[in-house]
């Protein structure tokens, strides 16, 4: 018997994830418990024509597991197991296990596995797969793909697909691992991933600055790479950001914090103490030659979390006051100031308030545009062709429609900003070779 139910209640549960406030109800939920469980759900569904949306914390702000076209969310929550080889710095992971929880397990055994997304305490390793998402670390250690080292995965007929290898290296044929990850779940069903782990650094210090406008913070985070530093994070937060998340905490983690235009969050780590406290200093010096008027140092964890507590709530924060659209630009650093600038100038012309955070160390500005006011037209019509006109000058400066997030079921009219119809073209027979059908996870990416 196929482990699929269809009572509304759960049908309602897998309707949506956390983009936006759009829901579409499945015809069907299936979660299976094992591999041949999952293997068994998609042979069956691809000879009935099923449309198959795999689903893993149901994080995603792009609309990537929404089943636009009803059929079947498959959740991998279920294959939720790990093992961890201490000798040769890998882990075996299956695509339900809790990012969070392969944090914890392995910085147990003395190792650190550095994708750290803002959802970490609900998002999945295959999701994170899936979307390559990236987080706060990625300005120093990268993003998801550059520790996947191979993938067991099946195709929508439910034969098995395994690529690449646990080892550091592999010139051995067509890259497939890395055609996977970040492809949204419409090319196979990933249910087992091998990751590269890294030795975990010895010490961490974390610093906060406050300045008197956002422009100056952002304006800041250049000059830190050119005194020669490598941060491990370096985030941004524009004061109404401030503002939603402690509202949403319902406490003031840092006094005065709400006075500043803009904060930033930079941390660093290593394992030689001292080299550590001199970064410290340096970018303590570049803040207030850039102008921050307040400082905040963590030493400790506990002091550590605390600073981290504010940034990493902003994204439900934003969510929990009503309908927003969540834009995850990405650019190269030096132009961070004026992407600042047009964010604000489009919502003066458009009539939208937005707020502003990210991964500003990697050029990555998380844009979220309320609707507070805004009439039905105005926010199916307006603002759309404010976004688009966002979308062009961030390629025309160099950069990409999403950093992180992926694009889904609600970016994917935007893709011809970016991409040439032959670029578009090529990426559609890739995914007709996985997908003749195309049954799985239909609607998404392409417009």
């Amino acid at each position: 018997m196929l482990p699929v139910d269809t009572s509304l209640e759960l049908r309602e549960k897998y309707s949506h994830d956390w983009t936006e406030d759009l829901r579409f109800l499945p015809d069907a939920v299936a979660l299976p418990r094992t591999v041949d469980e999952l293997q068994r759900v998609l042979a069956y569904a691809y000879e009935r024509d099923i449309p198959i949306i795999p689903a893993g914390g149901r994080t995603g702000l792009s609309g990537g597991m929404l089943p636009v076209y009803g059929g079947w969310v498959v959740s991998l929550e279920k294959l939720n197991h790990f093992h961890i080889d201490t000798s040769n710095l890998t882990a075996i992971v299956q695509a339900g296990v809790i990012t969070q929880t392969l944090h914890e397990a392995v910085e147990a055994v003395g190792l650190f596995y550095p994708p750290d997304p803002s959802s970490r305490g609900s998002c999945t390793i295959g999701g994170n797969i899936a979307h390559n998402a990236g987080g706060v670390r990625a300005v120093k250690y990268g993003t998801t793909r550059e520790y996947v080292l191979g993938l067991e995965a099946f195709l929508p007929d439910g034969r098995p697909l395994r690529t690449g290898s646990a080892t550091l290296k592999n010139s051995t044929g067509y890259n497939l691992t890395q055609l996977l990850v970040g492809s949204e779940g419409t090319l196979a069903v990933i249910h087992t991933a091998i990751l590269k782990l890294l030795p975990k650094p010895r010490w961490v210090r974390t610093l906060l600055f406050g300045f008197p406008d956002a422009g100056a913070a952002v304006g800041a985070v250049v000059k830190i790479f050119q005194r020669g530093i490598l941060p491990a994070a370096i985030e941004f937060m524009e004061r109404d950001a401030v503002l939603f998340g402690q509202a949403y905490l319902g406490e003031k983690l840092y006094p005065g914090a709400e006075e500043a235009g803009g904060l930033l969050l930079v941390e660093v780590d290593g394992n030689h103490l001292e080299a550590l406290e001199g970064e410290c200093v340096e970018i303590e010096e570049v803040a207030f030659e850039c102008g921050a008027t307040k400082s905040w140092y963590a030493q400790t964890s506990d002091e550590r979390d605390r600073l981290w507590r504010l940034r990493r709530c902003l994204g439900i924060a934003v969510k929990s006051s009503g309908p927003y659209k969540e834009e995850d630009t990405v650019v190269p650093r030096t132009v961070l100031p004026e992407l600042l600038q047009k964010v604000k100038a489009l919502g003066a012309q458009y009539g939208f308030r937005s707020v502003c955070y990210g991964h500003v160390g990697d050029g990555n500005l998380h844009v979220n545009i309320l609707r507070e006011g805004l009439d039905e037209k105005t926010w199916q019509e307006e603002v759309p062709k404010a976004i688009e006109e966002l979308f062009r000058f961030v390629i025309a400066q160099g950069g990409a429609l999403s950093g992180e997030h992926g694009i889904g079921w609600v970016q994917r009219r935007y893709m011809p900003i970016q991409f040439d119809a032959d670029h578009l073209r090529l990426m559609q027979e890739l995914k007709r070779v996985f997908d003749p059908k195309g049954l799985l996870n239909p609607g998404k990416i392409f417009p």
